[in-house]
């Protein structure tokens, strides 16, 4: 590719008149300002014949308004109407430019950089469901037990412990991950660390049901019979319900882990960092073609990710 700018003061007041060079590769806007909602002429001589032209606004704050399309004539010389919008008007007092991008193919194909920057924040997207997961099964496995009713037993201790367990796993369950994901951004500033103690709390809570809810399913033979042997409680849980609910343990997290992805994008939008934060910055700079790489990739991704933990948990359970 090849660039050409040029200062285009939107209104006319808005800042001096770029000065075109009379020779030589150059655009030409005429009139050389305008007022927003109308159209000036843009004209390219002495450029790459037979090429490409993309015309893009370069807008304050480092964002870019695509225009028309064109291509040069063999002598290098091509001519476009470009309408100016409203939104294309200077503001604090940063003049806009026009931008004139020949494109060509040249050498073998190489990935875009939205492609390269897609995949790298998927990965941390991954990664960041991951992390999340990890920590969550670390404190859920614990305060499930606390949760179950066949562990605490029917004493009026083990009871209230299973009514309090129950009602905090409500309550966190009941605090959407978008609003804890604002919160930990405020505290501990935008990126993935925020989103990812988001993911955490959010899913503690929805394990810690399913864990304790998995619990209270098992078959209650072999620890009645461990407890008949003479084993305490604790050799009753060790050796009679941790080998029944290893299994819908693990395809618990893994299917958590797949909520997870998904939950990232949307935390993403609020500062959790991942691909998230990536597609909102290009749909904010109007790059909606690199955003579209960004939705194809959760898609793709969101995709394989459900059918191979489907997989796993059939396996499993």
């Amino acid at each position: 590719t090849q660039s050409y700018v040029i200062d285009y003061p939107v209104p006319c007041d808005a800042g001096e008149i770029s000065q075109t060079p009379d020779s030589g590769p150059r655009i030409v806007a005429t009139p050389p300002c305008r007022d927003p909602k109308t159209n000036i002429v843009v004209e390219g001589f002495e450029l790459r014949p037979d090429t490409n032209v993309q015309l893009r606004w370069l807008l304050p704050g480092d964002r870019r308004l695509r225009s028309e399309k064109a291509k040069t004539d063999a002598d290098g010389h091509f001519t476009a109407d470009v309408e100016i919008r409203p939104i294309v008007a200077a503001k604090d007092g940063q003049i806009t430019r026009l931008e004139a991008e020949l494109q060509w193919e040249s050498g073998a194909l190489a990935p875009s950089d939205a492609l390269v920057i897609t995949v790298e924040k998927m990965a941390e997207t991954l990664f960041m469901a991951l992390m999340a997961t990890t920590f969550a099964c670390l404190v859920a496995v614990p305060i499930s037990f606390l949760g179950a009713r066949n562990i605490m037993g029917r004493g009026p201790i083990g009871t209230a412990v299973y009514y309090v367990a129950r009602t905090i796993f409500n309550l966190m369950r009941s605090i959407e991950a978008l609003v804890l994901a604002v919160m930990f951004a405020i505290w501990l500033g935008f990126g993935p660390f925020a989103g990812v103690m988001a993911m955490t709390v959010v899913t503690v809570a929805s394990l810690s049901k399913l864990f304790s809810e998995a619990i209270e399913s098992i078959d209650e033979g072999p620890t009645e019979a461990i407890v008949a042997a003479g084993g305490n409680r604790l050799q009753a849980i060790v050796y009679s319900v941790l080998p029944q609910v290893f299994p819908p343990f693990i395809a618990f997290a893994i299917y958590h882990w797949d909520i997870n992805v998904r939950i990232s994008t949307i935390i993403g939008f609020v500062g959790g960092g991942g691909i998230g934060l990536q597609l909102q910055t290009w749909i904010n700079q109007l790059a909606y073609s690199k955003a579209g790489t960004a939705v194809w990739a959760i898609v793709i991704v969101v995709t394989i990710l459900d059918n191979v933990s489907s997989q796993i948990r059939k396996r499993l359970v």
